[in-house]
């Protein structure tokens, strides 16, 4: 993880910096920085580095989310995956809410350029967030399981234990992949394209107002539909956020907690020692009945019914719903609100499958170390055993799940450009619907996710 932060501000600092760097470089060989063969190698340099920021932000997130499965024992991972998509989301609003700001204005030592000073403030946020999680946060110590096994080195021998591990992937955690594999064929156009839905929307009612419009003219009317599509990303991110706020509070936990234990075999348990141990333990009577009834309130708000893997069903026919409106969908008004209203399954996307993954790996881990009750099946009682660890490391199946949500970008890229090819209308037009039609194509995907989440499981574990 400290590999792939150390990656991803570099790959920030060279995007940022591409023009200066390439110019500075082709300099000492007595390259004019204004040639052209300068701005094709800014090019080339630029995409080198988009890549390697694809790739670190990837190595990034695996660590994190495998962060929570080894730190939160199996009842607590939809929680601790809640209050990851949460941060999250209070990030997306702080970064939408910077881009309205003149950054280079109030922080000209940081760059000159709005860009510039994001990357700087994005790269310090990394470096000290990634630290206090690296200091903050103890793992269990794999020495103490034994001696790893030898195994072969090398980069074919790493694709070929990945391929091992997903051959080998437990039946939860292979359902769930599959799922995401065609609802991210569904969001990707939608995270692509949806400034510029918004932005084409805008564009045609000026064109329809203002016909004969010049190309500075309508360069500039474009830079105001950005800034109104971004508009409607920060609606989204709000949204995104308040619903990962509210959803866990209503969704049916997948796993109970273990029952708690006294303190010492010879103390009997009261109702007393379950809340307080000491005189330093002691509280007002007010502060714990007022602790009490904010429990009882949030108890009362739990759906039994509205399980974690029906509200991602839900989530995904939601989605499908929302790509369908733009049939309706008119007016900027309109598109913002459409756009404020996918943040609620935007949110269940950034927390129900990594917690269902989460919670399985965690809950097999607890298997094999003989704190659950292995199920009375063949690969329950090989995990009793030990001898079916190799399919559940955290890494390796988080990575394959990054894989199964990376995938997808290729497909979603390739039938959005010949969608794009077939109905896109040279710049000026109106009657413009290929992004459109772009959408809509995320939410056919959609649906057929919804139908593959149906066959996830639902079950719950049993504590010794």
């Amino acid at each position: 993880m400290v590999g792939g932060a150390i990656a991803t501000i570099t790959s920030l600092l060279c995007l940022a910096w591409t023009k200066e760097i390439v110019g500075g470089f082709l300099h000492l060989f007595g390259v004019d920085r204004e040639a052209k063969g300068v701005y094709t190698a800014a090019i080339c340099f630029a995409v080198l580095f988009i890549y390697v920021l694809d790739f670190s932000i990837n190595v990034i997130q695996a660590g994190i989310r495998a962060f929570i499965v080894d730190c939160a024992p199996t009842h607590q991972q939809e929680d601790a995956n809640a209050w990851a998509s949460r941060i999250t989301g209070v990030g997306n609003i702080i970064g939408y809410l910077s881009g309205y700001v003149n950054l280079p204005k109030i922080m000209p030592f940081f760059g000159d350029t709005q860009f510039k000073v994001l990357c700087v403030i994005a790269s310090f946020a990394m470096a000290s967030t990634l630290a206090v999680s690296c200091i903050a946060v103890q793992e269990r110590d794999p020495r103490l399981e034994g001696e790893p096994e030898q195994r072969e080195g090398g980069l074919l021998a790493i694709f070929k234990e990945m391929w091992v591990s997903f051959r080998r992937l437990p039946p939860q955690i292979l359902k769930v992949c599959r799922v995401q594999f065609f609802a991210w064929i569904g969001w990707f156009p939608f995270l692509f394209y949806i400034t510029t839905y918004v932005g084409e929307i805008y564009v045609e009612s000026v064109i329809r107002e203002h016909p004969g419009m010049t190309d500075g003219d309508l360069t500039d009317t474009w830079e105001h539909a950005t800034r109104i599509g971004t508009f409607a990303l920060l609606i989204f991110a709000i949204t995104t956020f308040a619903s990962s706020v509210f959803l866990p509070f209503i969704v049916a936990p997948t796993y109970r907690p273990p029952p708690p234990t006294a303190a010492t075999p010879l103390t009997p348990t009261t109702p007393g020692s379950l809340s307080a141990s000491g005189y330093f333990s002691y509280k007002p009577k007010s502060t714990v009945s007022k602790w009490q009834r904010w429990l009882a309130l949030l108890a009362h708000l739990q759906i039994p019914a509205l399980t974690l893997r029906r509200t991602w069903l839900l989530s995904h026919v939601y989605f499908a719903a929302c790509m369908l409106l733009t049939f309706a969908v008119r007016s900027v008004t309109g598109a913002t609100v459409l756009v404020g209203l996918i943040g609620l399954p935007w949110a269940i996307t950034c927390w129900a499958p990594y917690a269902l993954i989460s919670a399985e790996i965690s809950k097999r881990d607890a298997i094999r170390r003989g704190l659950l009750r292995a199920p009375p099946s063949r690969d329950g009682q090989l995990l009793a055993r030990g001898e079916d660890d190799k399919a559940d490391q955290a890494g390796v199946v988080l990575g394959i799940h990054n894989v199964a949500i990376a995938a997808p970008q290729v497909i979603a890229t390739l039938v959005s450009s010949v969608i794009f090819r077939a109905l896109q209308k040279p710049r000026g037009s109106v009657d413009d619907n290929s992004v459109a039609w772009v959408l809509r194509f995320g939410g056919v995907c959609a649906l057929l996710a919804a139908w593959f989440t149906r066959s996830v499981g639902e079950e719950r574990d049993e504590e010794k």
